[in-house]
């Protein structure tokens, strides 16, 4: 299990703009993180008052942030040199709502690479239950040139 300090060493994110909490399983080509989703994200106070949903959009970066991981931990990228940048998001699909309490797991496997260009799947749950599924594409790119 990896924690947040950790996590915050591999991906440039920061408050209120990172979606991973834990990492709770890593393999060469597999991440499984986890997003405990509270009142207090600053999103729900316009998303929506009053019946409180976790955007989609911010469902699929949690996972391509997952997915940044798996590539950083995986020594496919240096986390002190470079970026994962999405290129693409293809059959994004949303199943169920995401409200406050819910933990979020989301699972990230890498389905190709290329040179510096990473495509990969992923699915998010909660309960057990699908609530997000993607495919995503991305670059690897150095920081001086984003």
């Amino acid at each position: 299990m990896i924690k947040i300090e950790e996590i915050k060493k591999l991906i440039p994110h920061r408050y209120p703009f990172l979606l991973v909490d834990r990492i709770l399983e890593l393999e060469e080509k597999r991440i499984l993180t986890l997003k405990n989703v509270t009142v207090n994200e600053e999103f729900f106070n316009g998303h929506f008052p009053g019946n409180p949903i976790m955007p989609g959009v911010l469902q699929v970066e949690a996972m391509a942030q997952a997915g940044c991981l798996m590539v950083m931990k995986s020594n496919l990228a240096n986390p002190g040199e470079d970026l994962m940048v999405f290129t693409g998001i293809n059959k994004a699909k949303f199943r169920k709502s995401v409200v406050p309490g819910d933990q979020l797991k989301m699972e990230v496997n890498l389905a190709n690479q290329r040179r510096n260009f990473i495509n990969m799947v992923g699915n998010a749950t909660v309960d057990g239950k699908v609530v997000c599924e993607l495919e995503a594409s991305a670059a690897i790119v150095p920081k001086d040139q984003s």
